[in-house]
């Protein structure tokens, strides 16, 4: 079986684009942003948006930017802007830039005209403020027929590949000027967008709202096992163990859960296995290819190095560097080249592999098979299924532990490190004690106290969805401490609503919800609350 709904759990992101599409149309343009990464559902948003527009005022313009020479990217945005004007009028087309050119002719002469010097300049390999006389060619078709064009460019960064100079700075300018043409600019380079967007493309008009997809949530990531893993194919544990594993992400879910509906006599360690293992599986061959990426960079080893230390329980980026024998500023070198191809996050001291699942692999997988003295793949496959096994094993005994336990082991792996939560740095101090807490509270029932010979901080635990009653309660609890608490934190597997936050500012208390607790445990290698 074949999942066929690729934009489940994307509603919101496409109820914004609707929403801006209708906004474009009424005469306030806002040009998006939408990133996020490789295989997360950006380009299936799309792809839904444009199925459900049917609107003769708009002319819609999806383009992929490639590795190619400037000329087929020009031949082909002139393609894709020329057939979808003429999809409405009536005449069968013809994927051929020469016949779309004649019969665009009879309705916009102007625009034609254009078109056939910028193919000539193209021929004659003339580069010079090409990209602006193209673009400019939508303004070109409103001023002759009134429609306004909506122009997509998915993974646009590769137009930095055309050899165009000033590429940025003329499209800029450009986009000040173009009011009847509304551009979102699709990327999976999240690190090396966000920078050009701040920079490059930074205006006070014509700039961009940025969208960050992310993956699916738990509650998500929950309803799209339980609708195509209907009955009793797999057991609760298991189910909370993909959610886990995959992290949420749509294309892993996707695989993991095709793999199970053909394969219904295989338990999850096969069907891991001829996924992860295999040499013909498909993730061991896309991450294998990925790493590929790395091999031809002076100093490859490094990166690779890097990527499998903070894939197996050393993320600080002090102890990787004393691990590899590296001055700071040769590896703080390599670090920013991981970050800005998105292949790691650095949160305070640690860093962070985006990708779960390949973190795995190369843990369990591609180091294992470095490692190995022999080429036995029987052993290797034996020992493969033993760390499934084990990983799936601790996986649903910590779950069927109490919360409050599981975050009193956290705190003792705290070493003074320093961590980025919700855009705020928080030193996590070393605590030479540590004790829970019982609220003689209706609202709160639960917490941790932690003090070390710096401070103390205090943890209130609420299972359920904070409101401001709990904030109200929690401080009242912090209060009763003469000494001035170092951290005031409440912390929830729930939602916790605006107002909640915002008396949570008054006060002065942190409020972490499950991505955060969640984030905590990744750091510091443990199984992750499914809840």
């Amino acid at each position: 079986m074949t999942i066929k709904d690729s934009c489940f759990g994307r509603e919101k992101y496409l109820d914004i684009l609707l929403k801006r599409i209708r906004n474009f149309k009424d005469g306030y343009r806002q040009n998006l942003a939408i990133i996020g990464d490789e295989l997360i559902g950006k380009t299936s948003a799309i792809f839904r948006m444009l199925a459900g527009l049917d609107d003769n005022r708009l002319i819609m313009v999806y383009l992929e930017a490639r590795s190619e020479p400037l000329a087929s990217f020009v031949q082909r945005f002139i393609g894709v802007l020329l057939y979808n004007f003429l999809v409405n009028s009536g005449h069968p087309l013809q994927e051929d830039l020469d016949y779309l050119v004649k019969r665009s002719c009879g309705y916009i002469p102007h625009t034609v005209e254009k078109i056939k010097a910028i193919l000539a300049s193209i021929q004659k390999r003339k580069k010079n403020n090409i990209l602006p006389e193209l673009f400019s060619l939508t303004e070109m078709i409103y001023q002759e027929t009134g429609k306004s064009c909506v122009v997509i460019l998915d993974e646009f960064h590769n137009l930095e590949g055309l050899g165009i100079k000033e590429l940025y700075r003329d499209w800029s300018k450009l986009l000040v000027l173009q009011k009847n043409t509304m551009y979102i600019i699709i990327s999976s380079l999240k690190f090396k967008t966000k920078s050009l967007l701040s920079k490059e493309l930074s205006m006070l008009f014509g700039n961009f709202e940025t969208i960050t997809v992310e993956p699916f949530d738990i509650k998500t990531s929950e309803a799209y096992l339980e609708k195509y893993l209907s009955g009793p194919r797999l057991a609760r544990g298991l189910k909370d163990f993909i959610i886990h594993l995959t992290g949420g992400y749509p294309f892993y879910l996707r695989l993991i859960t095709e793999a199970i509906i053909k394969n219904a006599q295989s338990n999850l360690s096969d069907i891991l296995e001829d996924l992860l293992f295999e040499p013909s599986g498909i993730l061991n061959q896309r991450f294998s290819n990925y790493l590929k990426r790395f091999l031809d960079l002076p100093q490859s080893q490094d990166y690779l190095s890097i990527l499998y230390l903070a894939s197996s329980g050393h993320n600080r980026f002090n102890d990787i560097a004393a691990l590899l024998h590296k001055p700071k500023k040769d590896l703080r070198a390599r670090v920013n080249h991981l970050l800005e191809v998105d292949a790691v996050t650095r949160l305070g001291d640690f860093l962070k592999i985006n990708d779960r699942v390949f973190a795995f692999w190369l843990r369990f997988v591609y180091q294992e098979k470095l490692n190995s003295l022999t080429f036995d793949a029987k052993n290797q496959k034996s020992a493969f299924r033993d760390k499934i096994s084990e990983m799936i094993n601790e996986f649903i005994r910590h779950s069927q532990k109490p919360l409050i336990e599981r975050l009193a082991e956290l705190l003792r792996l705290f070493e003074n490190d320093n961590l980025q939560i919700d855009r705020k740095r928080i030193r996590l101090t070393h605590f030479r004690e540590i004790k829970p807490l019982e609220f003689n509270n209706r609202f709160l029932r639960e917490g941790l106290l932690g003090r070390s010979g710096e401070g103390t901080w205090l943890l209130g635990l609420k299972q359920e969805s904070i409101t401001e009653d709990d904030i109200c309660a929690f401080a009242r609890e912090c209060k009763k401490y003469r000494k001035k608490l170092e951290r005031k934190i409440i912390l929830t597997s729930g939602e916790i609503d605006v107002n909640a936050r915002l008396r949570a500012m008054e006060e002065k208390i942190a409020t972490w919800d499950l991505d955060n607790i969640n984030q905590l445990f990744d750091l510091f290698y443990k199984p992750r609350l499914i809840a």
